[in-house]
């Protein structure tokens, strides 16, 4: 267990906004979390879990514990006529473990390629791309429990999975449970994901709803494309689409894509023909967020540092650096401005994707 004070958090959230923690723990092993449970000083403060930082906006230094989710491992568990069951450790880089399964051998996770973030993350947030979704080659995972250090496994629908939503983004019940185990309860800041498994489908099958990767198959004249070239279009239409955090930094898609009703859907339509909006299976719609920003005006706006991206409206971006970088505070009023002026045209309320600290 690897302990450090007044820790700069610049480097750990892909925002670059600038923050300290009091505390951080660099979290290796499930031994690491266990030893912080038991240390006599740690172990009745606050906890707060941290990954990649590509899901966060901080607007202050963080003075709970600080967990550095930092537990490494990729193997194969199980090979069956129907799946892969691969394992990754929640300290993994997303992009790196959907690279590592694709070089084995193992398809199924390629249309998620390069989400920003750790696998521990994946979960939490249900990340989800081009027609996939993390709940769709979900086994398993591990987390120990804050409360009580005790180990536990949760299968897919123990998680709860929703649109980028699940269990560990809920706060936990009041009541009692049953042996300790957090079973139907909220697991927000109670839960701490260690290990998580990846079911992957055989025989494999190419998923291409999407209309851009639709036309990259065109373009390419493949009737059948392979996983890697899934992987390698996926990769290619979100760098031309979004920023590198390492160069412009950013949380990714700030907004999520609000679903409507079908009435309330061409009730828009009526005043808005051009609306981009997608059928969902539940017979909701799904609309661009993205397109709704960009259509009240904000694509390449700014308030202070942070400004909105003009290629890609969905994205709030820093304008700073170093020690003039953007602060959270900038971020947060530009993004309830966008907010307000999304609602007064459109009647819509967008809800933020990243968790404001």
């Amino acid at each position: 267990m690897v302990v450090e004070k007044n820790v700069p958090l610049q480097p750990c959230n892909t925002f670059g906004i600038a923050a300290r923690a009091h505390t951080l723990v660099r979290v290796r092993s499930v031994e690491d979390l266990h030893a912080v449970l038991a240390d006599a000083q740690l172990a009745s403060l606050p906890k707060w879990v941290l990954g990649g930082g590509s899901n966060i906006i901080l607007t202050g230094d963080v003075k709970p514990v600080v967990l550095k989710m930092e537990i490494k491992g990729l193997r194969l568990v199980q090979e069956t006529d129907r799946a892969w069951i691969v394992e990754a450790g929640a300290g993994e880089v997303w992009h790196d473990t959907v690279a590592w399964t694709l070089a084995q051998g193992f398809p199924g996770l390629e249309n998620l390629a390069l989400i920003p973030g750790t696998v521990g993350a994946s979960p939490v947030q249900n990340i989800g791309a081009y027609g996939v979704e993390l709940q769709d080659r979900f086994e398993s995972l591990d987390a120990v429990d804050l409360a009580t250090g005790q180990r536990f496994t949760l299968d897919a629908a123990q998680c709860a999975f929703g649109y980028r939503d699940s269990v560990f983004k809920h706060a936990p019940s009041p009541s009692p449970v049953d042996g300790g185990l957090p079973r139907g309860m909220g697991l927000a800041g109670r839960a701490v994901i260690t290990h998580v498994r990846f079911r992957l489908p055989r025989p494999w099958k190419p998923v291409l709803g999407y209309l851009d990767l639709e036309r990259r198959r065109v373009e390419a004249g493949v009737d059948q494309p392979t996983a890697q070239q899934i992987f390698d279009w996926v990769c290619d239409i979100r760098r031309a689409k979004l920023p590198d955090p390492a160069v412009l930094g950013n949380a990714g898609s700030f907004f999520k894509n609000p679903t409507v009703t079908p009435d309330q859907c061409a009730d828009i339509i009526a005043r808005e023909p051009r609306i981009v909006h997608y059928p969902m299976p539940d017979g909701s719609i799904k609309l661009a967020a993205g397109w709704l920003i960009d259509a009240c005006g904000w694509k390449g706006k700014s308030v202070g540092k942070a400004a909105v991206y003009e290629k890609q409206a969905l994205v709030l971006v820093n304008r700073g650096q170093g020690a003039h970088s953007v602060t959270g505070g900038e971020v947060m009023t530009l993004a309830r401005a966008i907010q307000t002026s999304v609602y007064e045209r459109f009647g819509i309320r967008l809800e933020p994707e990243p968790v404001v600290w």
